[in-house]
């Protein structure tokens, strides 16, 4: 999208530029043809032929000064210098030669420029040379103008000359100077706009991978539970109908409730459902139910609480939650011969501890890591929800290979990375954590 957005963006310009084009072309040719009927009277004036054609060299190039801004210069200056050798006078028609000069300072190089500076400073000098008014001044009782005031004449004209060649020169800078500041400023903005929506597409992903995360975590566990209360429903119901009666109906509140919970949490996502947002997320208070509804499914557990809960974050009772819901979630899924699960939080002053430990045992996963930990993505997302309050998460066998425990710390002193939204940062997907 971005990549679409930025290319309609550089068409648009392009086609912005081609019709700017067209019109300083336009406006470039009016220019010329005013230049060049201002100085035909005097060429029609004095039939010469000569005069005519300089005219029109000196201004009909001005129609293509912006799209070859040097060659023509090059063609006014060389028709200004015809014309200083072969007609007395100036034209209205050298104001082409500023003309040029300006745009020369506008779009070419430096060196360019500075050359057709000096060009036009050359021309000025002659052109007060060679200045009529210099050349037949008398004094009124008098002879001829003495050498002294002639040549402080000539500097007086030059000077006024060079100073409107200059002014040219440095007019044409200050517009080279200020389209820069504009072309720095669009393209500004045009990274800022890219890296906008950069940033955008990255918010979504991380809602996206966060969604998931969360959903996993509700849908994984509540199945995992009402599975297991299935299967030991069809498994007592020949002897014992009562128990099997009652493991069904814990496995429809176990629905009704993951039913609740996702409505919750969706709700949170649609603008026409404010009520969502009230609905507090679990924490260590709810881990009490969450162990009663693992006993229900037939693995009994046991909790143990110890400590100020009431120095912890949100952020992190949720993470607690999460990481002891998947824990747990793992052990009914793919534990073989466990008879016992144990829950303990302790908060010892800034640190929180976390365990999860089980007497199962199975077989290792085949993607195992160091320590037997498995690689996928549901060891990952455990490990990135501790690294986030400043702690680490480990997972593997207990001991003598006993069991499988997961334990994990935090470091409630450093606020959490992301304390507005306490969730690790995104990650694909979970993927379950198969104990050895």
């Amino acid at each position: 999208m971005t990549g679409k957005r930025f290319d309609l963006t550089s068409l648009r310009g392009l086609a912005t530029s081609a019709g700017r084009g067209r019109y300083a072309v336009a406006v470039d040719a009016v220019v010329a043809l005013l230049l060049m009927f201002l100085s035909l009277g005097r060429a029609f004036a004095s039939h010469s032929a000569i005069l005519l054609v300089l005219t029109v060299g000196l201004t009909v190039p001005l129609a293509l000064r912006r799209i070859a801004p040097f060659p023509v210069f090059c063609v006014v200056a060389g028709s200004a210098f015809v014309q200083w050798l072969t007609v007395q006078g100036g034209l209205p028609s050298d104001l082409a030669v500023l003309l040029a000069l300006h745009t020369v300072a506008v779009h070419c190089r430096r060196a360019q420029t500075w050359l057709a500076y000096a060009v036009c400073e050359l021309g000025a000098l002659l052109a007060a040379l060679s200045w009529p008014d210099l050349a037949n001044r008398r004094f009124e009782n008098g002879p001829v103008i003495s050498p002294t005031d002639a040549a402080f004449d000539i500097v007086k004209v030059f000077l006024l000359f060079s100073g409107t060649v200059t002014a040219a020169l440095v007019l044409g800078f200050n517009v080279r100077a200020r389209r820069g500041r504009l072309a720095n400023l669009e393209q500004r903005a045009l990274d800022l706009e890219r890296q906008r929506d950069q940033q955008a597409a990255l918010a979504v992903a991380e809602e996206r991978s966060r969604i998931a995360r969360e959903m996993h975590d509700i849908v994984t566990h509540n199945l995992s539970v009402m599975v297991a209360l299935a299967d030991g429903a069809v498994y007592a119901n020949p002897h014992s109908p009562d128990r099997a009666t009652a493991a069904m109906r814990q496995s429809a509140e176990t629905g009704r409730q993951a039913l609740t919970d996702m409505r919750r949490f969706l709700g949170v996502l649609r603008a026409d459902e404010p009520e969502a947002l009230r609905h507090p997320q679990p924490g260590i208070g709810q881990l009490e139910a969450l162990v009663r509804q693992v006993r229900a499914a037939g693995l009994p557990t046991g909790l143990s609480v110890s400590g100020a809960m009431e120095s912890v974050s949100p952020g992190a009772q949720l993470t607690v939650y999460r990481l002891v819901q998947e824990s747990l979630t793992n052990t009914l899924k793919h534990a073989v011969g466990v008879s016992g699960a144990r829950v303990t939080v302790r908060v010892d002053g800034a640190a929180m501890t976390l365990e999860v430990t089980d007497d199962g045992h199975g077989t290792a996963p085949s993607d195992s890591g160091s320590h037997g930990q498995s690689q996928g993505h549901g060891l990952i997302g455990m490990r990135e929800r501790a690294a986030a309050f400043g702690g680490g998460l480990t997972a593997g066998p207990g001991p003598g290979g006993r069991g499988w425990r997961v334990s994990a710390t935090f470091d409630l002193a450093e606020p959490a990375p992301e304390a507005a939204a306490p969730e690790p940062a995104p990650q694909p997907d979970t993927a379950e954590l198969e104990p050895a």
